[in-house]
């Protein structure tokens, strides 16, 4: 079920947002849409991956040498 969204925003921004849907052949509209539901996405999948590193990291037992640079070393030119 969709339902409506009433924003209030600048008359500029308003403007330049019509111009870039036109570029795009669609409307404001369906880009904030576009938007929210990308972020939405975007949110769930920065969870799932925040999840399985916390997996990785308490499962994973790793072993790193010793570092064989300086700091020097990674600033040279």
């Amino acid at each position: 079920m969709e339902r409506n969204l009433t924003l209030t925003i600048d008359e500029e921004l308003l403007r330049a947002a019509r111009r870039i849907a036109l570029d795009r052949n669609t409307s404001v509209n369906q880009m904030v849409r576009e938007y929210l539901a990308e972020t939405v996405r975007g949110t769930g999948r920065e969870q799932a991956a925040v999840a399985e590193l916390d997996r990785l990291f308490r499962t994973t037992r790793g072993k790193v040498g010793k570092a064989s640079w300086t700091h020097d070393d990674l600033h040279e030119q």
